[in-house]
């Protein structure tokens, strides 16, 4: 968290784009902190444990010196390893309650992966931390796609687990998850895209929610 008192909207979750070092992500991770609120950094996963870990390593830290909490994907270890604040696993149930009965207390522990509502249903009977939906990289067209925005919307009303909705490509995109009641839009080429600006994307998107997110509890 970038404010010592978070606000009662839907929040900015931001994903680490593919491809880039730790020495060109961490300053632009800088900018995006200095643009207001972001709950969470997500690193999925990438190929080579070791160079997977020297990426998430200083990046992990630059973010929980900016106040934002950590969430590594796909591997425990790294995490552990790191000291993330949280682990983002895609399994099956089993091997999910498994993680979550491990990890959790310790760790967030979220999970996603879920295109159906059985599926989402399935999976939160782990009682993980948050349920994501939408695909790590698939955030390519300007709007959010209508499945998440369906499934955040459906899962929002009925389950007290937090969710997490992709965003769009388009900072405006928040405005469209907010609106179905999810708990946090979660944004990647939005902000760290080639033409974005980190700062005034983050700044821009905390503006959006401020002005149209409905607040909990209300």
């Amino acid at each position: 968290m970038t404010d010592r008192t978070p606000p009662n909207r839907c929040r900015l979750v931001l994903i680490a784009p593919s491809g880039e070092d730790a020495e060109s992500f961490g300053p632009r991770l800088l900018e995006a902190a200095a643009g207001g609120d972001v709950a969470s950094l997500i690193l999925p996963a990438r190929a080579g444990e070791a160079a997977f870990q020297d990426f998430a390593a200083p990046i992990v830290r630059i973010a929980q010196e900016a106040g934002i909490a950590a969430i590594v994907a796909g591997d425990t270890r790294i995490a552990g390893r790191v000291g993330a604040d949280g682990i983002h696993l895609e399994m099956a149930k089993d091997e999910l309650r498994q993680a979550v009965e491990r990890w959790q207390g310790r760790m967030i522990v979220g999970t996603g992966g879920a295109t159906t509502r059985d599926d989402a249903l399935e999976l939160g009977e782990t009682q993980p931390d948050y349920m994501f939906f939408g695909r790590f990289g698939f955030d390519t067209k300007p709007e959010p796609h209508r499945r998440n925005l369906a499934l955040g919307a459906w899962w929002a009303e009925l389950v007290e687990i937090p969710c997490i909705v992709l965003g769009g490509s388009d900072v405006s995109s928040v405005e469209a998850v907010a609106a179905t009641g999810a708990d946090f839009v979660a944004l990647s080429s939005a902000v760290f895209g080639p033409d974005a600006d980190p700062r005034a994307a983050v700044e821009q998107a905390n503006a959006i929610l401020d002005r149209t997110a409905p607040r909990f509890g209300n």
